[in-house]
């Protein structure tokens, strides 16, 4: 009887031991896991404008998450002197020609079309404007957007002027170049 005990202590031990570390990893990894969620959140993004079907707008984007907002810095060239609308729209889909397959304007509210800043679309950007030379340099704080929620979405720059007011999309026609927003790499923010 003695042996047959030893005998089911040591299974049960043998048994006991391996089911104790895997909760004790289990619980391990959930610390670990939990310990990177904010160092995750990404703070600096891209977007590289590619033109549209018949058009040579092309441009580069920085965005950057700040207290203040989402900064949105860049350059956009070849643009017809004057202004632009500039919003950012539902999908990152660069498939059709004309830019139709990115959606329309980034929306998750439900609100109308308007102004930057109004109870309006989160991808309601205003207008972006080009000199003589054909350039506009955009330099937006987008109180209300928020990098890591626009991620997969994407620029779109009008051939028009948004008036701000027009439903549903301000009249800004057609678009001439559109980037899909991207994660950046943090080590090469200061470049252009």
């Amino acid at each position: 009887m003695r042996m047959f005990s030893l005998s089911r202590v040591i299974a049960l031990c043998l048994i006991a031991f391996p089911l104790s570390s895997l909760t004790v990893n289990r619980v391990s990894a959930e610390e670990h896991q939990h310990e990177h969620v904010a160092a995750d959140v990404p703070t600096f993004g891209v977007a590289l404008l590619m033109p549209t079907k018949d058009s040579k707008v092309r441009g580069m984007l920085r965005l950057m998450q700040k207290e203040d907002g989402l900064h949105i810095m860049g350059r956009v060239n070849n643009l017809t002197p004057g202004e632009h609308g500039f919003h950012i729209h539902e999908f990152g889909d660069l498939r059709s020609s004309d830019g139709t397959s990115a959606g329309g304007h980034f929306n998750p509210e439900g609100h109308d079309h308007g102004a930057p800043g109004a109870k309006s679309h989160a991808g309601d950007l205003g207008n972006i404007t080009a000199g003589e030379d054909g350039v506009a340099k955009v330099d937006i704080v987008a109180t209300d957007a928020k990098l890591h929620v626009i991620l997969g979405r994407a620029f779109v720059v009008h051939a028009g002027k948004d008036d701000l007011s027009s439903q549903p999309s301000g009249d800004a026609g057609g678009r001439v170049a559109l980037g899909v927003i991207a994660v950046g790499n943090p080590e090469l923010k200061k470049s252009k």
